[in-house]
């Protein structure tokens, strides 16, 4: 990336939603104002975050900047994942490929499907008596 100004992206998965910044650097990631390492307590959240950056070995490139609101630890690793991706579309498109075939560019529309009324949850029923 030949300027210095910091690239920016929005991540999303279920509730939670990240802002991603990608600044030439030594390749520290920040969430939340606190690194990567100490936010996301679980391994595998910690790896679902670093894996767009693995996949394009963009590892120690960039210093990334990630503010994440909503959702549990594992939608907003999945948003942060989701912004690095999109960010790292914006420095360099030749990624998207690579990016796309791993599954990352297109954002995971699941999210929790809603209580319907006079039923105990989304799919769930109450016992039904006949008599």
């Amino acid at each position: 990336m030949s300027s210095q100004k910091p690239v920016y992206a929005t991540g999303k998965r279920k509730r939670a939603v990240a802002r991603a910044w990608l600044t030439p650097g030594s390749g520290k990631l920040t969430v939340n104002n606190r690194l990567a390492e100490e936010y996301f307590a679980v391994e595998s959240h910690r790896i679902d975050v670093l894996q767009p950056l693995v996949l394009t070995n963009t590892l120690s490139d960039f210093d990334i900047t990630v503010t994440v609101r909503g959702g549990g630890s594992g939608g907003q690793a999945g948003a942060v994942r989701h912004g690095i991706t999109r960010a790292l579309m914006l420095v360099d498109p030749q990624l998207r490929q690579t990016l796309k075939r791993a599954g990352f560019v297109k954002r995971d529309s699941r999210v929790k499907e809603r209580k319907k009324y006079g039923q105990r949850s989304a799919r769930a029923r109450f016992q039904f008596s006949k008599r």
